[in-house]
């Protein structure tokens, strides 16, 4: 009877995890810049990664602004606002990204 028992117990075990996995998060199309020179944000000094979603500005954890290029160039993120394809959530009043790629600049 403990076999039988403890074998249910880790398939339940094995499947509750395997739903986790399986949860897709959401993509996300939002705007990409460097949150003190584009965005007007003040928590930080220096210049740092941040998205708007919805109108509301976030720094960013998981990539950095330099990891995409100089942010100082005539097209770097303190010069302009791009944007990007995200997969991510809020935590913390920080947006910590899971998957970020660049959009083409529109002509």
């Amino acid at each position: 009877m403990k076999k039988l028992l403890s074998i249910a117990f880790l398939f339940l075990a094995l499947f509750v995890n395997a739903q986790d996995k399986t949860t897709p998060q959401k993509t996300q199309i939002v705007e990409v810049s460097c949150g003190q020179c584009q965005f007007g944000m003040t928590d930080k000094k220096g210049c740092d990664l941040a998205v708007r979603i919805e109108g509301k500005s976030y720094f960013v954890v998981g990539t950095k602004i330099d990891d995409h290029g100089d942010a100082h160039a005539k097209d770097g993120f303190c010069e302009t606002i791009k944007t990007a394809e995200v997969v991510g959530e809020v935590k913390d009043n920080t947006f910590v990204v899971t998957y970020f790629k660049l959009l083409p600049l529109k002509k």
